[in-house]
Protein backbone atom coordinates (compact mmCIF):
# COMPACT_ATOMS: atom_id res chain seq x y z
CA UNK A 1 0.00 0.00 0.00
CA UNK A 2 2.53 2.15 0.75
CA UNK A 3 4.26 2.08 -2.19
CA UNK A 4 1.38 2.27 -4.23
CA UNK A 5 0.46 5.83 -2.62
CA UNK A 6 4.53 6.95 -3.23
CA UNK A 7 3.92 5.96 -6.97
CA UNK A 8 1.40 8.91 -8.17
CA UNK A 9 0.60 6.53 -11.78
CA UNK A 10 -0.17 3.83 -9.97
CA UNK A 11 -2.29 4.88 -7.58
CA UNK A 12 -4.25 6.96 -10.06
CA UNK A 13 -4.51 3.63 -11.92
CA UNK A 14 -5.78 1.69 -9.15
CA UNK A 15 -8.48 4.34 -8.59
CA UNK A 16 -9.51 4.16 -11.74
CA UNK A 17 -9.85 0.65 -11.46
CA UNK A 18 -12.19 1.07 -8.31
CA UNK A 19 -14.22 3.86 -10.22
CA UNK A 20 -15.02 1.19 -13.28
CA UNK A 21 -15.83 -1.43 -10.45
CA UNK A 22 -17.77 0.69 -8.75
CA UNK A 23 -19.84 1.81 -11.65
CA UNK A 24 -20.20 -1.26 -13.22
CA UNK A 25 -21.54 -2.53 -9.72
CA UNK A 26 -24.29 0.31 -9.76
CA UNK A 27 -25.19 -0.68 -14.10
CA UNK A 28 -23.96 -3.84 -14.90
CA UNK A 29 -24.28 -3.24 -18.39
CA UNK A 30 -21.24 -0.56 -18.25
CA UNK A 31 -18.55 -3.06 -17.44
CA UNK A 32 -19.50 -5.34 -20.67
CA UNK A 33 -17.40 -5.60 -23.03
CA UNK A 34 -18.46 -4.12 -25.46
CA UNK A 35 -19.08 -0.99 -23.11
CA UNK A 36 -15.73 -0.76 -22.33
CA UNK A 37 -14.37 -1.05 -25.89
CA UNK A 38 -16.63 2.20 -26.68
CA UNK A 39 -15.10 4.05 -23.64
CA UNK A 40 -11.77 3.01 -25.37
CA UNK A 41 -12.55 3.93 -28.61
CA UNK A 42 -14.70 7.52 -27.64
CA UNK A 43 -11.87 8.71 -25.60
CA UNK A 44 -8.88 8.21 -28.29
CA UNK A 45 -9.21 11.87 -29.27
CA UNK A 46 -8.64 12.86 -25.88
CA UNK A 47 -6.33 10.69 -25.07
CA UNK A 48 -4.22 12.25 -28.29
CA UNK A 49 -4.82 15.76 -27.28
CA UNK A 50 -3.59 15.33 -24.26
CA UNK A 51 -0.18 14.10 -25.49
CA UNK A 52 0.64 17.35 -27.39
CA UNK A 53 -0.86 19.80 -24.51
CA UNK A 54 1.11 17.52 -22.16
CA UNK A 55 4.28 18.59 -24.04
CA UNK A 56 3.26 22.08 -24.38
CA UNK A 57 2.78 22.51 -20.36
CA UNK A 58 6.13 20.64 -19.71
CA UNK A 59 7.77 24.28 -20.91
CA UNK A 60 5.43 26.35 -19.07
CA UNK A 61 3.10 27.17 -21.92
CA UNK A 62 -0.95 26.49 -22.89
CA UNK A 63 -2.40 25.53 -26.27
CA UNK A 64 -6.25 26.87 -25.92
CA UNK A 65 -6.15 26.37 -29.80
CA UNK A 66 -6.15 22.81 -29.68
CA UNK A 67 -10.03 22.27 -30.74
CA UNK A 68 -10.11 24.99 -32.83
CA UNK A 69 -7.41 23.63 -34.90
CA UNK A 70 -9.40 19.71 -34.63
CA UNK A 71 -12.11 21.95 -35.81
CA UNK A 72 -10.44 23.90 -38.68
CA UNK A 73 -8.68 20.77 -39.89
CA UNK A 74 -11.62 19.19 -40.31
CA UNK A 75 -13.42 21.20 -42.18
CA UNK A 76 -10.78 21.63 -45.06
CA UNK A 77 -9.50 17.73 -44.77
CA UNK A 78 -13.70 17.64 -45.13
CA UNK A 79 -14.05 20.02 -48.37
CA UNK A 80 -11.16 18.08 -49.93
CA UNK A 81 -12.73 14.81 -49.18
CA UNK A 82 -16.64 16.70 -50.98
CA UNK A 83 -14.01 17.33 -53.80
CA UNK A 84 -11.36 14.69 -54.06
CA UNK A 85 -13.80 11.59 -52.61
CA UNK A 86 -11.43 8.93 -54.54
CA UNK A 87 -8.46 10.37 -52.51
CA UNK A 88 -6.49 7.57 -50.65
CA UNK A 89 -7.18 7.89 -46.86
CA UNK A 90 -3.53 8.40 -45.79
CA UNK A 91 -4.29 11.37 -48.25
CA UNK A 92 -6.61 12.81 -46.01
CA UNK A 93 -4.08 11.48 -42.76
CA UNK A 94 -1.19 13.25 -44.07
CA UNK A 95 -3.18 16.63 -45.07
CA UNK A 96 -4.49 16.85 -41.26
CA UNK A 97 -1.22 16.57 -40.28
CA UNK A 98 0.10 19.00 -42.28
CA UNK A 99 -2.92 21.45 -41.60
CA UNK A 100 -2.68 21.09 -38.00
CA UNK A 101 1.24 21.37 -37.53
CA UNK A 102 0.96 24.15 -40.03
CA UNK A 103 -1.74 26.49 -37.62
CA UNK A 104 0.43 25.50 -34.38
CA UNK A 105 3.94 26.73 -36.17
CA UNK A 106 2.28 29.69 -36.33
CA UNK A 107 1.36 29.95 -33.02
CA UNK A 108 5.01 28.55 -31.88
CA UNK A 109 6.78 31.38 -33.91
CA UNK A 110 4.48 33.56 -32.20
CA UNK A 111 5.09 32.53 -28.83
CA UNK A 112 9.07 31.50 -28.79
CA UNK A 113 10.14 33.81 -32.01
CA UNK A 114 8.38 37.12 -30.86
CA UNK A 115 8.22 36.14 -26.79
CA UNK A 116 4.41 36.88 -26.73
CA UNK A 117 2.49 35.46 -23.82
CA UNK A 118 1.35 31.63 -24.81
CA UNK A 119 -2.56 32.23 -23.48
CA UNK A 120 -2.78 35.64 -25.51
CA UNK A 121 -1.51 33.93 -28.54
CA UNK A 122 -3.41 30.68 -28.33
CA UNK A 123 -6.67 32.44 -27.24
CA UNK A 124 -6.21 34.83 -29.91
CA UNK A 125 -5.76 32.28 -32.52
CA UNK A 126 -8.86 30.06 -31.14
CA UNK A 127 -11.21 32.52 -32.26
CA UNK A 128 -9.46 32.84 -35.56
CA UNK A 129 -9.37 29.50 -36.20
CA UNK A 130 -13.01 28.85 -35.26
CA UNK A 131 -14.04 32.57 -37.20
CA UNK A 132 -11.97 31.07 -40.14
CA UNK A 133 -14.04 27.89 -40.09
CA UNK A 134 -17.37 29.66 -40.77
CA UNK A 135 -15.36 31.80 -43.36
CA UNK A 136 -13.89 28.87 -45.72
CA UNK A 137 -17.29 26.67 -45.17
CA UNK A 138 -19.96 29.55 -46.12
CA UNK A 139 -21.80 29.37 -42.42
CA UNK A 140 -22.73 25.87 -43.64
CA UNK A 141 -21.64 22.34 -42.48
CA UNK A 142 -20.15 19.31 -44.75
CA UNK A 143 -22.00 16.30 -44.07
CA UNK A 144 -21.44 12.54 -44.45
CA UNK A 145 -23.47 12.28 -48.07
CA UNK A 146 -20.65 14.96 -49.02
CA UNK A 147 -17.59 13.14 -48.35
CA UNK A 148 -15.65 10.15 -50.04
CA UNK A 149 -16.07 6.88 -48.80
CA UNK A 150 -12.37 6.40 -48.38
CA UNK A 151 -12.32 9.08 -46.59
CA UNK A 152 -14.81 8.05 -43.98
CA UNK A 153 -13.99 4.04 -43.77
CA UNK A 154 -10.87 4.92 -42.42
CA UNK A 155 -11.08 6.04 -38.67
CA UNK A 156 -13.60 3.07 -38.43
CA UNK A 157 -11.17 0.15 -39.46
CA UNK A 158 -11.43 -1.75 -36.33
CA UNK A 159 -8.92 -4.63 -34.64
CA UNK A 160 -10.31 -6.79 -31.68
CA UNK A 161 -13.53 -4.39 -31.57
CA UNK A 162 -10.66 -0.65 -31.23
CA UNK A 163 -11.36 1.52 -33.76
CA UNK A 164 -7.98 3.30 -36.03
CA UNK A 165 -8.33 6.34 -33.50
CA UNK A 166 -7.03 4.10 -30.55
CA UNK A 167 -4.11 2.30 -31.97
CA UNK A 168 -2.91 5.35 -33.95
CA UNK A 169 -3.41 6.88 -29.88
CA UNK A 170 -1.11 4.04 -28.82
CA UNK A 171 1.64 4.64 -31.03
CA UNK A 172 1.55 7.77 -30.48
CA UNK A 173 1.80 7.55 -26.76
CA UNK A 174 4.88 5.30 -27.32
CA UNK A 175 6.77 7.46 -29.75
CA UNK A 176 5.98 10.68 -27.16
CA UNK A 177 7.22 8.66 -23.99
CA UNK A 178 10.03 8.04 -26.31
CA UNK A 179 10.30 11.67 -27.56
CA UNK A 180 10.31 12.92 -24.06
CA UNK A 181 12.58 10.21 -22.25
CA UNK A 182 15.28 9.36 -24.88
CA UNK A 183 15.99 12.14 -26.65
CA UNK A 184 17.70 15.26 -26.59
CA UNK A 185 14.75 17.64 -27.79
CA UNK A 186 12.38 15.71 -25.33
CA UNK A 187 14.59 16.55 -22.15
CA UNK A 188 15.23 19.59 -23.08
CA UNK A 189 11.33 20.71 -22.63
CA UNK A 190 11.62 19.69 -18.94
CA UNK A 191 14.71 21.60 -18.60
CA UNK A 192 12.58 24.59 -19.96
CA UNK A 193 10.21 23.89 -17.83
CA UNK A 194 12.00 23.43 -14.57
CA UNK A 195 14.68 26.39 -15.10
CA UNK A 196 14.51 28.53 -18.53
CA UNK A 197 16.82 30.83 -16.89
CA UNK A 198 19.25 27.77 -16.14
CA UNK A 199 18.46 26.21 -19.47
CA UNK A 200 19.08 29.05 -21.26
CA UNK A 201 22.66 28.72 -19.62
CA UNK A 202 23.28 24.96 -20.98
CA UNK A 203 22.63 26.42 -24.19
CA UNK A 204 18.81 25.31 -24.84
CA UNK A 205 17.31 27.54 -27.43
CA UNK A 206 13.61 28.74 -25.20
CA UNK A 207 12.17 29.58 -28.63
CA UNK A 208 12.94 26.71 -30.52
CA UNK A 209 11.79 24.11 -28.37
CA UNK A 210 8.27 26.49 -28.08
CA UNK A 211 8.30 26.47 -31.75
CA UNK A 212 8.65 22.53 -31.27
CA UNK A 213 6.33 21.93 -28.85
CA UNK A 214 3.58 23.62 -30.55
CA UNK A 215 4.14 23.01 -34.44
CA UNK A 216 3.69 18.84 -32.53
CA UNK A 217 0.56 19.42 -30.65
CA UNK A 218 -0.89 21.33 -33.53
CA UNK A 219 -0.15 18.19 -35.83
CA UNK A 220 -1.39 16.13 -33.55
CA UNK A 221 -4.35 18.15 -33.36
CA UNK A 222 -4.78 18.21 -36.78
CA UNK A 223 -4.88 14.60 -37.11
CA UNK A 224 -7.64 14.48 -34.49
CA UNK A 225 -9.39 17.07 -36.74
CA UNK A 226 -9.54 14.66 -39.62
CA UNK A 227 -10.67 11.41 -37.98
CA UNK A 228 -12.97 12.82 -35.72
CA UNK A 229 -14.85 14.38 -38.81
CA UNK A 230 -14.44 11.40 -40.67
CA UNK A 231 -15.60 9.34 -37.67
CA UNK A 232 -18.89 11.26 -36.77
CA UNK A 233 -19.20 12.59 -40.43
CA UNK A 234 -20.35 15.89 -40.28
CA UNK A 235 -17.73 19.44 -40.04
CA UNK A 236 -18.90 22.88 -38.83
CA UNK A 237 -18.36 25.71 -36.98
CA UNK A 238 -18.79 24.31 -33.44
CA UNK A 239 -16.60 20.91 -33.49
CA UNK A 240 -15.68 20.17 -30.03
CA UNK A 241 -16.34 23.74 -28.83
CA UNK A 242 -14.83 24.02 -25.54
CA UNK A 243 -12.98 20.87 -25.41
CA UNK A 244 -9.95 22.44 -25.16
CA UNK A 245 -10.83 22.83 -21.22
CA UNK A 246 -11.47 19.20 -20.72
CA UNK A 247 -7.78 18.62 -22.62
CA UNK A 248 -6.20 20.45 -19.85
CA UNK A 249 -8.12 19.06 -17.07
CA UNK A 250 -7.32 15.70 -18.36
CA UNK A 251 -3.21 16.65 -18.59
CA UNK A 252 -3.39 18.26 -14.66
CA UNK A 253 -5.05 15.15 -14.09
Amino acid sequence: MTWLIAHREAALAALIALMVAGVGLYAPAFATLPSLLGVLNNTAFLFMLVLGQTMVLLTRGIDLSVAANLALTGMLTALVGQHGPDLPALIYVGLGLLIGAGLGLAIGLLVGGLGIPPIVVTLGALAIYRGLIVVIGGGDQVNASEMGQSFQDFPKLGFIGLTTPFWIAGVLALSVYIFLSRSRPGRALHAVGGNPVAARYCGIDLGRIQVLVYTLSGAIAGLCGYLWVARYGVAYSEIALGYELTVIAACVI
